[in-house]
């Protein structure tokens, strides 16, 4: 049976974590375009989620030009569907996903007074939403479960 555990396959970070993105992303059918690139090099800066807003202004300040947040709204919902980001649905933000192109379902873990976020693993839990979700008629089942309180940091 499985437990909950933390990620034990390969892990990217800096210059391999964009290549294994653009990787991914190809092997989707989907073009890694310099805007792209951008928003998910913005995206991979931040180790807390992060707002499509906060990624539109930290691109406009650095093109010094406009960057409009539905156009970074639009490549992130790529990246979801393509599993190269988060989304973290309770705060409207996203997270990078440091494994690009593995499949799983995880748990978000959400620290109500930093913001800090993290993951795990459990299969008894996300099989079990997508056993109920079939039940019910559904196909595609994608659970997202999120967990909000301190972590361990903020609760000392």
């Amino acid at each position: 049976m499985a437990t909950a555990h933390r990620h034990t396959h390969k892990e990217h970070e800096g210059e391999a974590l964009a290549e294994a993105a653009k990787r991914s992303l190809e092997e989707q059918g989907e073009r890694w375009t310099g805007m792209r690139a951008e928003v998910f090099d913005e995206l991979a800066k931040h180790t807390r989620p992060v707002s499509a807003y906060d990624i539109a202004e930290n691109l406009s300040k650095q093109r010094g030009s406009r960057v409009a947040p539905n156009s970074v709204y639009r490549i992130l919902d790529i990246f979801v569907r393509g599993n190269l980001a988060n989304r973290i649905e309770s705060a409207n933000a996203f997270l990078v996903n440091s494994h690009p192109g593995c499949r799983h379902d995880c748990i978000f873990l959400i620290c109500d007074d930093c913001g800090a976020a993290d993951h795990i693993d459990d299969d008894r839990v996300t099989g079990a939403l997508r056993e109920a979700g079939r039940d019910a008629g559904y196909s595609d089942v994608r659970p997202v479960v999120e967990l909000r309180g301190l972590c361990a940091e903020c609760s000392r």
